[in-house]
């Protein structure tokens, strides 16, 4: 199980976008330590930044502290941009991860406000701090960005999910239909002059490389036939469009 915790909150577009960020990835359970908004989780911003996740905010749950928050958590990750000279480690979050994924924790991440972070207070209460790796110049994230980065790299720890296609693999045309549509080819390419069958000056064994390292799809080689058909055929006068009486 995994939880995320956000304290202080002060957008309730940043709940919404926090609970469609744990959605996509496959987490449920949301925990809000003193929100700015007692009815952050009904407001129409939260709503439609949720954008489908509403299950998630339905289910969430309002506690006053950290402590309370992190009832049955076995490791707490704080995610802290500013350095603290005592308390937990600073770990970055993929190597911490995979060694968590081999355990039997229950997982909870904890975000500070938008405004302030988190308190050293709410820091020190955690195992171990999350920095995400930035651009040293610019390090500020939106909190939902936050959420959806670590979502993201912890969903990759405990083994991710399989990319489905959207569109079915193309079926390659076969030896015999690429021969085919080359031979096609081949007269449409005489029959315009470009090709000369007494100087051919290995033309077609180039046109065989270039179709042999593309693969061509069946689809394709249909295309390529309707090219050289249409090289051959005689152009007639555009037709005019009807005039307006």
């Amino acid at each position: 199980m995994t939880r995320f915790v956000l304290i202080q909150t002060s957008h309730p577009g940043n709940v919404g976008s926090a609970a469609r960020a744990m959605k996509v990835m496959g987490f449920s359970e949301l925990v809000l330590v003193r929100p700015r908004y007692a009815d952050v989780l009904t407001q129409q911003d939260a709503i439609s930044m949720a954008s489908s996740a509403n299950d998630i905010l339905e289910s969430a749950r309002i506690v006053e502290t950290l402590e309370e928050a992190l009832d049955g958590v076995t490791f707490a990750c704080a995610t802290a941009m500013t350095p603290r000279d005592f308390g937990p480690p600073l770990r970055e979050p993929r190597s911490l991860f995979t060694e968590l994924a081999a355990s039997e924790h229950k997982l909870g991440l904890v975000f500070g406000c938008e405004r302030f972070g988190m308190s050293n207070e709410d820091v020190y209460r955690c195992h171990a701090v999350l920095s995400i790796p930035t651009h040293p110049d610019y390090g500020s994230l939106n909190l939902a960005q936050a959420v959806q980065l670590l979502a993201y790299d912890w969903r990759q720890a405990l083994g991710g999910f399989a990319v489905t296609a959207r569109t079915p693999d193309p079926k390659l045309a076969d030896v015999q239909a690429v021969k085919g549509m080359l031979d096609h080819l081949q007269a449409s390419l005489e029959s315009i002059g470009y090709l000369d069958p007494q100087v051919p000056r290995k033309l077609m064994p180039r046109l065989t490389q270039l179709f042999n390292r593309v693969q061509l799809s069946l689809d394709e080689v249909h295309i390529f036939r309707g090219i050289a058909r249409a090289m051959v055929e005689p152009v007639g006068p555009k037709s005019k469009p009807d005039s307006e009486d």
